[in-house]
């Protein structure tokens, strides 16, 4: 098995230049330039906070939101510049976590709340179906039709399918089977602790299997090769210090963060339950998709794209996984409760996680596909009734099905991928193209 060049929380994206290429003067500009604007959107979140100033739910909301998106820009660089320092199984456990901790800290604060305020809980629920159904209803389609644009314009390469790794099998393997296990949460109303327990296994399990791989070293741009390249001693205390520093903001908004979109929502009339599921996770995770976009305009599509599929493992294992125990550790049961409505949103997210395997099982992303995941995606937002919702989760249900069926040859191989030795050759059971 060969591992991939990326890690699996936010995978750093290997590109076709070095980091060695950027000369002193020009470190340190981009250093300036990138992480001086991140602390300028932190810093009236950190004043805020630390001074005690109370400010209108709407203009918290901006503040503390800038102050998320900013600190998830600073993790995303130093994540990646981190791989220069550590490797294997170590990288793949701290780095998957830094990623993902501003996305973490809003859920996770709604989650634990809930234990002692019933009304929070499904705005846990809201937040980690919003993530998720974000990330592969519009990140996934718009980085593979911006990358087969981007493969016309930088390597005159015109087509209309999007190759995919061989080592992105492993990745949809585990996607797979964490997907199908989704289903016992709308089934039983809840996700209980023990839930988390097979979750945080899979997703432990998932990180040996990618640290037994070889390791590459990163070839890294922009911000995140600025850091790369620093001297040894400069770079470790520059990485620290941008963890810190980021961990430190994202600390002090998430809580305020999180709490001014409900109230926020309320204030302008809004759905504050819409508010928490797409508001929230896109300051968190735009960082990713907008590195992930560029990193597909400038031909390095399936790079890109294997990042996106691999985060989305990390949200349907650590993020779902850990809301019942923050639930529990807040004051509530071992059970995280679903309501209805809430059953509706987690089945929705289940059969669209189900759809988006069975379209790329022959490790191939076409035109169509993408086309098909943004469109349902953007259906959703008018479809808002029960009943709705319902018809939805079953049209995911049946076009994955038509998929699966097309793509049959793949199932088993991918299936079997989390436990070989080693990847199966594609040439070994692709008799079926598609």
């Amino acid at each position: 098995m060969t591992r991939p060049d990326t890690d699996p929380g936010s995978r750093a994206v290997v590109t076709t230049t070095s980091a060695v290429e950027l000369s002193p003067r020009d470190r340190t500009r981009v250093l300036i330039r990138s992480i001086g604007l991140c602390v300028l959107l932190a810093a009236p979140a950190v004043v805020m906070r630390l001074s005690g100033l109370e400010a209108e739910p709407v203009v918290a909301m901006i503040v503390y939101g800038g102050a998320v998106f900013a600190a998830s820009f600073v993790l995303a660089w130093a994540a990646e510049a981190a791989q220069v320092d550590i490797s294997g199984g170590l990288a793949i456990a701290i780095l998957a976590l830094i990623a993902v901790l501003p996305e973490y800290a809003v859920d996770l604060y709604y989650a634990y709340t809930a234990g002692s305020d019933p009304g929070y809980v499904q705005y846990a629920a809201a937040n980690m179906t919003g993530s998720n159904r974000l990330l592969l209803g519009l990140g996934w389609p718009v980085v593979v039709l911006v990358g087969l644009w981007g493969l016309k314009r930088v390597h005159q390469r015109r087509g209309h399918v999007l190759p995919l790794d061989a080592g992105n099998r492993l990745e949809i393997g585990f996607l797979l089977l964490a997907g199908i296990f989704a289903f016992v949460m709308p089934i039983t109303g809840q996700i209980h602790v023990w839930m988390g327990g097979v979750l945080f296994f899979w997703f432990g399990y998932y990180a040996y299997r990618l640290s037994r791989g070889a390791v590459e070293e990163p070839k890294l741009r922009g911000a995140s090769a600025a850091i790369g390249t620093l001297p040894q001693t400069a770079r470790r205390r520059t990485l620290i210090g941008l963890f810190v520093f980021a961990a430190a903001v994202v600390l002090i908004a998430a809580e305020p963060f999180a709490h001014s979109l409900v109230e926020g929502g309320k204030d302008l009339g809004v759905d504050e339950f819409l508010l928490v599921q797409w508001v929230a996770p896109l300051a968190s995770e735009a960082p990713e998709f907008i590195i992930a976009i560029m990193f597909a305009a400038r031909g390095n599509a399936t790079a890109a794209i294997g990042t996106l599929i691999s985060a989305k493992v990390n949200q349907w294992t650590l993020l779902v996984g850990s809301l019942p125990m923050a639930y529990w550790a807040g004051g509530g049961s071992p059970a995280l409760p679903l309501d209805g409505r809430q059953v509706e949103e987690v089945l929705l997210t289940a059969t669209q996680t189900m759809l988006g395997i069975a379209l790329i099982l022959g490790l191939h992303f076409h035109r169509w596909s993408a086309w098909i995941l943004l469109g349902l995606f953007l259906v959703q937002f008018p479809v808002t009734g029960t009943h709705g919702r319902i018809v939805l989760s079953i049209v995911y249900a049946v076009v994955a099905l038509a998929a699966l069926a097309w793509n049959y040859r793949h199932l088993v191989p991918t299936l079997r991928a989390p436990f070989a030795r080693e990847l199966i050759p594609e040439s070994e059971y692709a008799g079926h193209q598609p």
